[in-house]
């Protein structure tokens, strides 16, 4: 057996054994509001219930092993004490993926990832119309555990309202977790469905996704396309030229036919089907094609 002191290795490698160990780990799409109302979304793994009377959730926004910085999600919920706790299901987890894309301060990731806001009840950050389940809270405490890169920060959650989507109740009014088809975390780009089992998400960490907001209103509309597919179009860090378009038409009789038509839905469709070959490129080049 291979026996490991968390003091004899760095805390990258430490972290990846505990995430590919520890798992699988429900999700967190946390939302909060900063100091002058301008929302912020970002999911969290570091993440579960603890109690039911009082109702109590906690999750933890870690410092960044990387650089020792901290995530605007810690500073919202320092300033305001209050919180939005949205669960994840595989309809939306591309979408939840891209909403952890480290964008600038201010940028509404709402906007970027695709999601609805909904207003509240009670507390001021808004809801995600697309989480099956959501949990206003009121922020009771927030602990630090160490001042490193990759010490958690304890967020401590008591709800105060429950939202449920009523497609995902029996006749009863209870939860039918068939429905629900929750997701949750392992470790590196590997996450569980509770439907199927493990699949991957590409991490958008390593560059800005241009965001769902970039993608044409009539793409953003189109039944064709799901938000776990507008979540791939927008994890890419920059859209095709219009030069690269149009050699890509030039080189394809097909899509030139599609555009002679001007066959607007069958041209998506085709874009659909290079997404389910997972060629996020030729999706793009197909969607911005023109005659």
């Amino acid at each position: 057996m291979k026996t490991i002191d968390p003091k004899d290795i760095t805390t990258v490698q430490l972290q990846a054994y505990m995430q590919t160990a520890i798992g699988p780990r429900p999700i967190a799409l946390a939302s909060t509001i900063d100091a002058d109302g301008n929302p912020n979304l970002s999911p969290f793994s570091f993440f579960n219930m603890f109690s039911a009377n009082p109702p109590i959730l906690i999750f933890s926004p870690s410092r960044r092993v990387r650089d020792n910085t901290l995530k605007h999600t810690l500073f919202n919920v320092q300033a305001t004490m209050q919180v939005v706790i949205n669960v994840v299901n595989y309809e939306m987890v591309q979408q939840t993926s891209l909403s952890s894309t480290e964008y600038q301060d201010g940028v509404n990731e709402f906007d970027k990832a695709g999601f609805t806001m909904l207003k509240s009840d009670i507390v001021k950050p808004f809801r995600v119309a697309e989480s099956p389940v959501q949990f206003e809270c009121i922020v009771k405490e927030v602990i630090g555990l160490g001042d490193q890169g990759g010490a958690g920060n304890l967020v401590i959650c008591e709800v105060v309202k429950m939202h449920i989507n009523e497609a995902v109740l029996n006749e009863q009014g209870a939860i039918e977790q068939h429905k629900m088809d929750l997701v949750a975390r392992m470790g590196g780009n590997w996450y569980t469905r509770a439907n199927a089992g493990m699949f991957e998400v590409e991490k958008p960490l390593t560059t800005l996704g241009v965001g769902v907001d970039a993608i044409p209103e009539a793409v953003k509309k189109n039944p064709i396309f799901s938000g776990n597919d507008l979540g791939i179009l927008g994890n890419v860090e920059q859209l095709p030229t219009m030069e690269e378009v149009q050699s890509f038409v030039s080189e394809n009789p097909e899509l030139q036919q599609l555009l002679l038509e001007d066959d607007q839905n069958k041209k998506l469709e085709k874009a659909k089907e290079y997404l389910i070959e997972n060629n996020v490129t030729l999706a793009w080049q197909t969607i911005l094609a023109q005659k």
